[in-house]
């Protein structure tokens, strides 16, 4: 099973966030709640903005599109995760594993760029208010949004069939709680420096270009701001980007630490924690971030508990 070609690889095992046999099922209950979290505050976020009329807007439509990817992210990861605490043998599939890896890169790549559509927005919206619905039209959220996925996916593609092309001699033993390309590059006992090149370079890549243009705006942004005398004002437009600074902040600095540093220096299981926390952590965060402190987001939920017939009859 862990000898020969990766063509003879049946199944991978995945040795989890603890091997320790007594902490399975309270982890288990942790990690539920978590993933319990998740789908609630990001089906609900789906679900106001689709359905009330003051959420109909460019900002709104970015913010669903990423709690629909937040929701994939941790699906691709956590269904499976559960199983595992639960059962001795933790196996996944040669298929499901280059499937889990190929679903999670969609998701992870898709996320890096609507926060930088998002970041797109809050420049347009501050920095030429006047021309936002113009620049920002529906018609151009919707390509924004399209290129997003397409690009995810085609990156997901080709970096799965990267990790997937090498062989593996000694063991099929995953040092990690799902199917990712740092321990499957490890594990390997072939050749590793054209997938490793592969999938190093698409990571810089893509974490280089999408902070060039997260800081470009941001820059832009805190001119803007500086501009503006009264100090309400310059509040109040703080107030609406806020959250997705910290947000980016968050996922920007914990993708830099997992990927940006030599394999040498790597640490499987730091490496392990920081994936707990933006494949499941972050994604249980977002609505929380985006929503309790927005105001009509607040009013929304409120409209939608108070007559919610009436809400789904707005769609």
């Amino acid at each position: 099973m862990a000898s020969g070609n990766l063509t003879r690889v049946t199944e991978f095992i995945l040795m989890g966030v603890s091997d320790r046999p007594d902490l399975q099922i309270p982890l288990f209950f942790v990690f539920l709640l978590i993933y319990g979290l998740t789908m609630a505050g990001n089906l609900g976020i789906i679900t106001l903005t689709s359905v009330d009329s003051q959420l109909q807007t460019p900002m709104y439509f970015f913010l669903r599109h990423l709690a629909i990817i937040n929701l994939g992210d941790s699906t691709a990861i956590a269904p499976k995760m559960l199983v595992n605490f639960l059962v001795s043998k933790k196996a996944i599939s040669y298929y499901g594993c280059a499937a889990q890896l190929g679903g999670f890169l969609v998701f992870i790549v898709a996320k890096t760029f609507m926060l930088c559509v998002m970041a797109y927005d809050r420049y347009v919206a501050i920095c030429s208010p006047l021309l936002y619905m113009a620049v920002v039209s529906p018609r151009v959220c919707i390509l924004l949004v399209s290129l997003t996925y397409l690009y995810s996916l085609t990156t997901a593609l080709t970096v799965s069939s990267c990790v997937f092309s090498m062989s593996y001699c000694s063991s099929n033993v995953i040092n990690h709680f799902y199917c990712d390309t740092v321990p499957l590059l490890a594990l390997s006992c072939s050749d590793t420096y054209i997938p490793e090149t592969a999938v190093f370079i698409s990571a810089g890549t893509n974490l280089f270009f999408s902070m060039i243009i997260v800081l470009t705006s941001y820059f832009h942004i805190v001119l803007a701001l500086l501009r503006i005398r009264s100090s309400e004002g310059r509040r109040k437009a703080f107030s609406t980007c806020a959250s997705h600074m910290t947000a980016v902040t968050v996922f920007y600095g914990t993708l830099l630490f997992m990927y940006l540093q030599p394999r040498t220096n790597h640490s499987l299981d730091t490496d392990k924690m920081a994936s707990v926390f933006y494949t499941l952590v972050i994604p249980m965060l977002n609505p929380l971030i985006y929503s309790l402190r927005n105001k009509d987001v607040k009013d929304a939920f409120k409209r939608f508990l108070s007559n919610p017939c009436q809400s789904f009859k707005l769609m």
